[in-house]
């Protein structure tokens, strides 16, 4: 089921100021997606968030990358816009979603792009529906093999997050709220996944990008992530760290764009 509505006035648009959006509830199995979408030309980016947050975190990454595609925004069921579904869906539950709604709304093949938990619900929908994806970008990918604890997870955000500039928290605080009280579950539902399965099973050209700083994501666990993909090559961002797109959302783009004009 898929309906179109007009952006409400709590929703953190992501398109930049002037483009013409149009937003797009679609669902299936008792779950709902919210869909953004912008912008002209041949080449579609989907944006997909981490844990925690919405599609206002890609608002910088769809700034810069403006005039180089057309755009899709999502805000996953539970998260920003999207309502809360009637269970917590798993990643691969999450990436089907996505898939059924690319099937019947994106043109051809996309430049799939997720960040932290975003990269596995993105690398389940390249492992699973690999004719809906073109090319693959995983942002600070989750969940460091070595570090595979709830625990472990948290203590390292914290750490990630030390210091960080202002803009992070503004944004990360207010989706978090909008996230709801079921985050704990949708956490657990994050660290039971096992994205080194999909990657193996990802058929299409990944980047892998790493901010130099990020504590959640070390050089070892993204450089493995590169190895188990095909045609993978790793991009490092000195100086950043887990949110580097928000903070500082240039040389993300700028990754991005030399990647997809290969």
């Amino acid at each position: 089921m898929q309906r179109n509505r007009r952006p409400r006035p709590d929703d953190p648009v992501v398109a930049p100021a002037g483009a013409s959006v149009t937003v797009e509830t679609f669902s299936y199995a008792g779950a709902t997606l919210i869909a953004e979408r912008f912008g002209r030309g041949a080449q579609t980016f989907v944006l997909v968030h981490g844990i925690g947050m919405g599609r206002s975190v890609f608002r910088g990454v769809a700034e810069e990358l403006e005039n180089r595609g057309s755009f899709i925004a999502i805000d996953l069921p539970g998260y920003g816009a999207a309502p809360e579904p009637e269970r917590i869906l798993t990643m691969e539950r999450t990436a089907d979603l996505v898939a059924g709604y690319l099937r019947s709304h994106a043109p051809g093949p996309v430049t799939l792009v997720g960040h932290s938990m975003g990269t596995q619900v993105a690398a389940e929908v390249a492992a699973r529906h690999p004719a809906l994806v073109a090319r693959l970008v995983l942002l600070a990918p989750t969940v460091n093999r070595r570090e595979h604890s709830a625990a472990r997870q948290v203590m390292r955000l914290v750490q990630d997050l030390a210091g960080e500039h202002p803009k992070v928290f503004l944004i990360g605080a207010r989706e978090y709220l909008r996230a709801g009280p079921h985050i704990p579950g949708k956490f657990r539902a994050m660290m039971a996944h096992d994205p080194e399965t999909a990657y193996r099973r990802v058929q299409c050209p990944t980047l892998i990008v790493r901010g130099g700083k990020d504590r959640v994501c070390p050089h070892d666990w993204c450089r493995h992530v590169g190895d188990l993909v095909p045609n993978g090559t790793l991009v490092e961002i000195d100086g950043h760290g887990h949110e580097t797109m928000i903070r500082d959302s240039g040389p993300v783009a700028a990754a991005i764009l030399a990647f997809t004009e290969l």
